[in-house]
């Protein structure tokens, strides 16, 4: 381990480069830093007469770098001179502790109508589309086939995979899927508010989708036209989150139980 990345490349990326650190990690020093802090309290083993732990900053270095590679365990323990059956353990648990500690700050479902209202007017703005409190979407993640998965997770693209479903607001930040109170009335006028999805979503009261593109109207198309400007900020979430963490595109992510939380 003494001749990993973690107590050499780092150390040295920390002091002559801060901007290839934050390429290698996908985060400036300090905010590695403050990770390490707040999760090391869910992360940290303690030490035995038979056992010496490795130390919380060697885990969140190993579990940010297969976010942002996507390269399996067996590819990772000869960068940080880990075994493999380590690592495996080690990510999982890591992510969890950095959800715990981060979850209700950066996934933050409005719980107020006051909040929901602010999300519309963001897409109203933004985008022009009037009464929309979320784009929604889905992801497929690729997977390696879990031992028994057979064909559960073998999607219509022909590939293992699990589905990531997301809801973003007008400025491509992900909200939580389960929502919170609706706005209802505006000014004494009934206003309805509703999601935005593709085809792939059944239009509901609550939910709206695209005209089939056949025979459309002007008004039609217009509105198609307005959809999709709001609609495409979810999957601009998704290019960003993919473009940042590669373990959501890579098709050797190793994990599928890691890639549920």
């Amino acid at each position: 381990m003494e001749q990993g990345h973690y107590n050499n490349l780092m150390e040295e990326l920390a002091n002559e480069a801060p901007e290839l650190f934050k390429n290698y990690t996908r985060t400036s020093k300090a905010l590695f830093d403050e990770i390490v802090e707040r999760v090391t309290p869910h992360i940290k083993k303690q030490t035995t007469w038979w056992i010496y732990p490795l130390e919380p900053g060697l885990r969140v270095d190993i579990t940010l770098r297969f976010l942002a590679t996507g390269y399996s365990y067996m590819n990772r323990q000869y960068s940080f001179r880990v075994p493999h059956n380590t690592i495996s353990g080690i990510v999982p648990e890591t992510c969890r502790a950095i959800v715990a500690e981060y979850g209700s700050e950066e996934l933050r479902t409005p719980q107020t109508q006051a909040e929901w209202l602010q999300v519309a007017a963001g897409f109203w703005d933004k985008w022009k589309f009037p009464n929309c409190i979320g784009a929604i979407d889905g992801k497929h993640i690729r997977i390696k086939n879990p031992p028994g998965g057979g064909s559960y997770y073998y999607n219509y693209k022909k590939f293992y995979s699990i589905l990531l479903v997301g809801i973003c607001d007008s400025q491509y930040r992900f909200l939580y899927v389960d929502v919170g109170p609706l706005p209802g009335d505006t000014d004494g006028k009934k206003c309805d508010y509703f999601f935005v999805g593709d085809d792939a979503f059944a239009l509901r009261h609550y939910m709206m989708k695209p005209y089939p593109l056949r025979s459309l109207t002007v008004d039609e198309r217009i509105y198609n036209y307005r959809l999709s400007r709001a609609r495409r900020t979810i999957e601009n979430a998704f290019g960003i989150m993919a473009n940042r963490f590669r373990v959501f595109t890579h098709p050797y992510a190793s994990d599928p139980i890691m890639l549920k939380l």
